[in-house]
């Protein structure tokens, strides 16, 4: 009897696959209701992980620190999601590896994500919004809502291609811990297998779209404060970049090209490669 507890990267492919396909045949209501749930934890670890290190970040001198910080709380948020119980669309990019095995129609993962973004979406601005009136942006002498003011003008300053590059990046390696997660057969070992992707994602300052959805729109809305806007002016974010913060701003210069890119990271760098060399490949080295 094997005492292994853990899944060879052959067998988390096909555990993939399985996922994939009890994830395609979900209710559109539970679709809605996990993905809600899900937006709902990314922000938590958003937002926390903005509380943890805010002070960090309004030095230059301590903003490498200050993403080591944000990284080591930021993990909750996908351990809650894969643990608690959640649908999260950068993780449901590997749905392709079903479609791959033809064993997902292209229609059923569109219809997953499209109903799974909307409810992260959410999720995500429900959070925001009651940071927003929480008043827990005046923390640190209203830093907390200077800094967050900064994150999502920066973020909105992105361009296309950087944006579109940070998310394949970030999708690879949070596609990665969802990965790991689906090799480990006890909660420590989905723990350890979610914390060091995503510490080192968030360290690296790659963009993930849903994240983005508390990021944004909470800077979003901490800027109608003009004492948080005024502490946000000695961070360097000025009129200008003030200006450019905006709801069509959020989905055209950030929004869309990092869920492009989230989509290439986890469905085209994990899913269909691990498809094609353990699936594809594989089935073809045992026939021979």
């Amino acid at each position: 009897m094997s005492t292994q507890n853990y899944l060879t990267p052959p067998e988390i492919t096909e555990a993939t696959v399985q996922t994939g396909i009890k994830k395609s045949k979900m209710s559109i209501v539970n679709m809605i209701i996990l993905g809600i749930l899900a937006g709902a934890f990314i922000a938590f670890a958003a937002e926390g992980s903005n509380m943890a290190a805010f002070n960090l970040f309004a030095k230059p001198e301590t903003y490498g620190l200050g993403k080591v910080l944000a990284g080591a709380v930021f993990g909750t948020g996908l351990m809650l999601v894969l643990i608690a119980g959640g649908e999260l669309f950068t993780g449901n990019t590997m749905i392709i590896a079903g479609v791959l095995e033809k064993k997902v129609s292209i229609k059923a993962m569109l219809k997953n994500w499209f109903f799974v973004y909307v409810g992260n979406f959410i999720g995500s601005i429900f959070i925001a919004y009651m940071m927003n009136q929480s008043g827990l942006f005046s923390s640190g002498d209203n830093m907390l809502g200077a800094v967050t003011i900064k994150i999502a003008a920066y973020k909105v300053g992105l361009t296309f291609t950087q944006a579109f590059f940070l998310g394949i990046m970030c999708n690879w390696l949070v596609c990665l811990g969802v990965w790991m997660a689906y090799g480990a057969k006890d909660m420590v070992g989905k723990i350890f297998a979610i914390f060091f992707p995503i510490w080192l994602f968030i360290t690296s300052g790659f963009e993930h779209s849903v994240a983005n959805m508390y990021y944004i729109p909470a800077g979003i809305m901490a800027k109608g404060n003009k004492t948080l806007t005024d502490a946000a002016a000695t961070l360097g974010v000025t009129p200008e970049k003030l200006g450019h913060l905006n709801w069509e701003a959020f989905f055209t210069k950030n929004l869309i090209p990092v869920t492009l890119g989230n989509i290439v990271g986890g469905g085209i760098f994990v899913a269909a490669v691990y498809w094609y060399v353990y699936i594809r490949n594989g089935k073809s080295l045992i026939k021979k």
